[in-house]
């Protein structure tokens, strides 16, 4: 029987530059990257600093966001919640709550 990466074309290098970079991507680990520790670290931030300006803001995008998914056909999210329709009334229940926080002042925002 042939070796795998003697008869495929996709695993062999067209030149020998492509193998020389491939042999060294091959032996150096992956390294992580916390990409999404810095975007969560910022929304926080954002969040600490604009109080429920900043709610009412991403969870009025995220309304708008699913409404459009939904109405191109998106019925389950990849959010914890699953349904869209949950996700939808989650979302707005924030905004409310935002608002509602901004009007009356309750909340963790009432020493402000």
């Amino acid at each position: 029987m042939a070796e795998p990466h003697l008869t495929d074309p996709r695993i062999v290098p067209t030149d020998s530059t492509a193998s020389i970079s491939n042999a060294a991507t091959a032996t150096e680990p992956e390294v992580f990257d916390p990409l999404r520790l810095c975007i969560f670290a910022t929304i926080a931030l954002l969040g600490w600093l604009l109080g429920p300006i900043a709610l009412v803001f991403f969870a009025g995008l995220g309304v708008i966001g699913y409404a459009k998914a939904r109405r191109a056909g998106l019925l389950t999210s990849k959010c914890l919640l699953g349904d869209t329709r949950l996700v939808l009334a989650y979302l707005g229940l924030l905004v409310v709550l935002g608002v509602a926080a901004l009007v009356v002042g309750f909340g963790p925002w009432r020493f402000w």
